[in-house]
């Protein structure tokens, strides 16, 4: 059941209620106990060769600006719960987000009676015992307590400057987010979770429409945060923006901040399945058959992992059968050293599962973006990329744009706005690049989604094939 609430219950989350009348406790956000209480009122209700489920509630709140204005401001709370039943390799899911015993048991029946019907799953596993789990400390009082007015403060470092401005206009989103999620099956396997995140991103654009400025940023804890600091980089950026003009398409030096870094590089984690590799379809393949694991394939200074305990992530330590995930390095000083392995893929193969990443981490240098540009005689700065395309997946080429801020560097200095750029590039061959590499940040999102941090990096070379009249 999801709810859209006005502004006069935007401090506190409305308890969901049952079928019944009985409200959940403590609203959507349930606690380790009422969990694993709600999976083990479930599991007796089976009559499958097993069962299992997953809980998850959230509460999730928000406020979204355009031309100066405060636009919408609201929260959603949100509750389900999926329920998959077991015979043999044969399955089927039945969601419901009613918890009253006769809507429990009316999933149960309809995910029996449809898991009956199910062809057999030729990758079916077997489901999990009992784990032992880490846990991740990722629930922030800063974030769940903030109410509506300090969701409107935010906003306002935004729209404070550009309504005096006189030829800015700000449009950004901010939004909260509170979940729990839990996993349980009828052999006793049970995780939990839960965690807080906080998401700003802004756009500022010049009245006259030629120039753009964006920023963005996102952390389990607002008190991390500098949002006002965000404001003003989206600000300075449309103001340095404007008036673009056209730079001659070619291979450059580049300076990409780090979100342009994250939008591209990231696209490597998806190809660092194991089972990819193994059939073909990824880069990590060695001619003549095998893996290239063991090869330097980018700069030693690039270490390339996944880790839901680093504190500038704190993801979910568990995937969506409830295997524990623990730190995966994938690249180290430029040495490919692991895939990852579904379960199914390991058993195939004899090897440990490690399931899939929840998050990208990159490892970082000394350089800031004004010592890289200091530093370089010509070059491109660009803010960030978008509308990312494969093009030739061995060797993950993508095309892509630049916006939101792309300009000449000339002697050491930012000499001119230019109009954007459509590229042809790889990670890999970026990576290979490197010139200088700063220090990590967390991003406010990807086009491929999840918790990344990167840092700054300028490199050599980069393909820009064409130019974009889009602002």
């Amino acid at each position: 059941m999801t709810r859209l609430h006005s502004d006069d219950v935007l401090y506190a989350p409305r308890r969901l209620m049952t079928r019944d009348g009985a409200a959940l406790p403590d609203g959507t956000i349930l606690s380790r106990d009422e969990a694993q209480n709600l999976v083990e009122r479930i599991r007796k209700m089976s009559k499958a060769d097993g069962i299992d489920v997953q809980v998850g509630g959230g509460y999730s709140a928000n406020v979204r600006f355009a031309d100066n204005q405060m636009s919408t401001a609201g929260a959603v709370t949100d509750f389900q719960v999926g329920i998959q039943s077991w015979f043999g390799p044969k399955h089927a899911v039945v969601v419901t987000n009613e918890t009253s015993e006769e809507a429990l048991r009316a999933a149960v029946d309809k995910s029996e009676r449809l898991a009956r019907l199910a062809p057999d799953d030729p990758e079916a596993m077997p489901l999990l015992g009992p784990q032992a789990y880490q846990p991740v400390e990722a629930w922030f009082p800063s974030v769940a307590d903030m109410d509506a007015g300090e969701r409107a403060r935010i906003a306002l470092t935004a729209l404070e400057p550009t309504r005096t401005s006189g030829d800015l206009a700000a449009a950004g989103f901010l939004v909260t987010n509170a979940q729990a999620t839990a996993l349980g099956n009828s052999k006793g396997m049970f995780a939990y979770h839960r965690g807080t995140n906080v998401n700003y991103t802004l756009t500022v654009r010049t009245q006259d429409g030629s120039g753009s400025g964006w920023a963005g940023a996102e952390h389990n804890d607002a008190a991390q945060l500098d949002f006002r600091a965000v404001s003003q980089r989206a600000i300075e950026k449309a103001r340095l923006s404007r008036n673009p003009v056209a730079v001659e398409p070619g291979r450059y030096t580049v300076i990409l901040e780090p979100q342009a870094v994250g939008d591209l590089c990231q696209l490597i984690g998806g190809y660092t399945d194991a089972r990819a590799t193994d059939e073909g379809r990824s880069p990590f393949v060695k001619a003549g058959g095998g893996t290239r694991i063991g090869e330097k394939i980018v700069d030693s200074r690039i270490t390339l992992y996944a880790d839901p305990f680093d504190p500038m992530v704190r993801t979910q330590p568990f995937d969506g059968d409830g295997l524990p995930l623990g730190r995966q390095v994938f690249i180290e000083n430029g040495v490919l050293k692991t895939l990852y392995y579904s379960r199914f893929w390991a058993r195939k193969k004899g090897v440990a599962p490690t399931g899939a990443p929840t998050s990208f981490l990159m490892s970082g240098g000394g350089a800031s973006v004004e010592d890289m540009i200091r530093d370089t005689e010509r070059g491109i700065l660009v803010t960030r990329l978008w509308y990312l395309r494969e093009v030739d997946p061995r060797t993950i080429l993508y095309t892509g744009l630049t916006r939101d801020g792309t300009f000449l560097i000339e002697n050491g200095k930012i000499s001119k706005s230019i109009k954007n750029f459509r590229f042809n590039d790889s990670p890999l061959f970026l990576l290979n690049n490197v010139e200088a590499i700063g220090r990590p940040v967390r991003l406010a999102g990807t086009e491929a989604g999840g918790a990344v941090v990167v840092p700054p990096i300028k490199a050599r070379d980069f393909n820009f094939t064409s130019l974009s009249d889009a602002v």
